[in-house]
């Protein structure tokens, strides 16, 4: 559905990040509903490149836009000259950035803040160049240790957290300089949804936990996961908020979920139920008390009041309708893999 009345069409909207998860979403979002829009995708896409911790260096994965149409740039929002080339050879009406290191387990924290919070001033320059309003990908990583998920109460306990807030800290800097135009950061709670499956372990715990199960193991859970709650959110709401985004009664920083706050072992009880297969659950240890976030749940209410945001999807109906893609790629990629 639409989420606004902007008519989209015949504008031109870049999305940093848009082989990603929530990227290739907005980049489809606009595709079906504003066909004469053009859409200019910017990634890193993937490489053999791992951090030292193992992971990839990026998740952009082609297969996240089999289907689109519109334009496809691989670059690096670090590189100096592709963004110069954005600048020159476009004329942006929105920007959607979306691209960072979004894996909260990174230790090179030079690299982490060179892309995330270094880049991310690069090109609000160029928005503010080109009249274009930015909407950006904050988080609720940011708050951390915090015991209260409102903006300024932030405790960011690594270093992905801390760079989501010194973005936050560039945008009040910028909005209180003034600009003409408007600039909303958005801090994303645990979403979970289609195309997400490519973040490989850092993918939610929906779609492991429904792979686990397609397969016919017992979920592992941490001991008390009945009372390990977090704010988690359906994708179809994250592209909500980013459309509301583009005509705000305020620019600023808002947070992005639910405002209601469930279990992991609410999503395994869904899943089985959904998947209609019993496995039963298996408890181990948690290895991370001391630096694990035991409850998150999202404040709201300034978003509701300056985007018009409204969470539509309850995780009992955001799982349902997860349900056709989890199947299908346990199908397409895990069974096929082996």
């Amino acid at each position: 559905m639409k989420y606004t009345d902007i008519d989209f069409n015949d504008k031109t909207i870049l999305i940093t990040g848009g082989a990603g998860f929530i990227g290739s979403s907005l980049a489809f979002y606009f595709q079906e509903h504003y066909p004469e829009a053009t859409v200019v995708v910017f990634d890193s896409f993937r490489s053999g490149e791992t951090f030292s911790n193992g992971n990839l260096k990026s998740f952009g994965h082609f297969k996240n836009l089999l289907g689109f149409k519109g334009f496809v740039i691989s670059g690096d929002i670090n590189d100096a000259q592709a963004l110069r080339s954005l600048e020159e050879n476009h004329s942006f009406d929105y920007i959607f950035h979306q691209a960072a290191i979004s894996d909260t387990t990174v230790a090179e924290q030079d690299l982490m803040i060179k892309t995330n919070v270094n880049a991310y001033e690069d090109l609000l320059k160029i928005a503010i160049k080109h009249g274009a309003n930015m909407i950006y990908a904050s988080s609720g990583a940011t708050y951390g240790d915090s015991d209260r998920f409102e903006v300024g109460y932030e405790q960011p306990n690594n270093a992905y957290g801390f760079s989501k807030v010194m973005m936050d800290n560039i945008t009040t800097a910028y909005l209180k300089k003034g600009v003409d135009i408007d600039i909303v950061g958005l801090k994303y709670f645990n979403v979970y949804g289609q195309r997400e499956f490519f973040k490989n372990t850092t993918a939610s715990m929906v779609v492991q936990f429904g792979h686990q199960i397609l397969a016919r193991k017992t979920p592992r859970l941490f001991e008390g996961s009945d009372k390990i709650l977090r704010d988690f959110i359906y994708i179809e709401d994250v592209i909500q908020a980013n459309i509301k985004a583009c005509s705000p009664k305020k620019s600023g920083v808002y947070n992005v979920g639910t405002g209601k706050a469930r279990s992991f072992e609410d999503i395994v009880n869904i899943l089985q139920k959904e998947l209609d297969i019993d496995n039963g659950k298996e408890y181990i240890p948690n290895p991370f008390v001391g630096q694990y976030q035991f409850f998150t749940q999202a404040n709201i209410e300034t978003t509701k009041e300056a985007l018009g945001y409204l969470p539509r999807f309850e995780m009992e109906e955001g799982i349902k309708a997860y349900i056709p893609e989890i199947k299908d790629l346990f199908e397409t990629e895990v069974t096929h893999a082996k």
